[in-house]
């Protein structure tokens, strides 16, 4: 299991983790291991979609194909199925819908600003992500939320982390890994306003090509360390059993 790394744009870097919650990914070191095809299913709002981007083939999810591809030196299809403007709900409505007929090996669930945008209640919102959660997990997929952005016109930011501070906190209590959009992109900003602006496409809510790029290449790095320590735990677990 495992390609080359992946070579990083250095204005992409992190100093904080970009998983803000560790999780439990268990379906795909063992496909990874048996060199099987990864089926991975992005689902969220426009910043699945790639709403900002200057063509569809520079959104993160036709960017991370080819980053999981390499890094893992595997067959890997992400299929792209971001909606713009949808809230937990419709999306929630959306995935159920295609657990039912198909098992990706990994749900990428982009997920909240349009719940925190339209008003949204944080006790419903917890609720359906919830549903979510155990909808993928008794599926047997492999899930990874990816929470909201950050941007320079956030109107009320104590209602706004709010929202975030409950994705992870959903997630933690689920053992649902969480890639961390809204601390990456702030750390961007507190950079510089040129670097988050670099990211960002022309609306400044949006991510822009290089934005995209970035986060389809941390998501692969972070991807890639979590599955490495996944398989290695499980590996551990079969040794220790072997042994008695």
């Amino acid at each position: 299991m495992g390609g080359s790394a992946l070579a990083m744009d250095e204005a992409c870097s992190a100093k904080r983790p970009v998983l803000s919650v560790s999780g439990k990914l268990e379906s795909l070191p063992r496909r990874l291991k048996r060199q099987e095809l990864i089926r991975v299913l992005a689902i969220g709002s426009s910043s699945t979609e790639g709403i900002g981007a200057s063509a569809p083939a520079l959104s993160y999810p036709a960017q991370l194909q080819p980053d999981l591809a390499a890094i893992w030196g595997a067959q890997v299809v992400v299929e792209n199925a971001g909606r713009g403007g949808e809230t937990i709900a419709e999306t929630l409505s959306r995935l159920e819908a295609v657990l039912k007929v198909s098992k990706p090996d990994l749900v990428i669930w982009q997920v909240g600003t349009n719940d925190i945008l339209k008003g949204g209640d944080e006790g419903r919102f917890v609720a359906l992500l919830e549903q979510g959660i155990d909808s993928v997990q008794a599926a047997h997929v492999d899930l990874l939320l990816l929470d909201q952005q950050y941007y320079p016109g956030i109107p009320d930011l104590g209602r706004y982390e709010r929202f975030v501070g409950l994705v992870s906190a959903t997630a933690a209590r689920e053992q649902v890994p969480v890639f961390s959009r809204y601390r990456l992109m702030k750390e961007w900003a507190e950079r510089s306003a040129d670097t988050l602006n670099a990211m960002l496409s022309g609306d400044r809510f949006h991510l822009g090509d290089r934005g995209y790029d970035c986060i389809a290449q941390l998501l692969a790095s972070a991807l890639h360390a979590a599955v490495t320590s996944q398989d290695m735990a499980l590996g551990a677990v079969s040794r220790t059993a072997a042994s008695r």
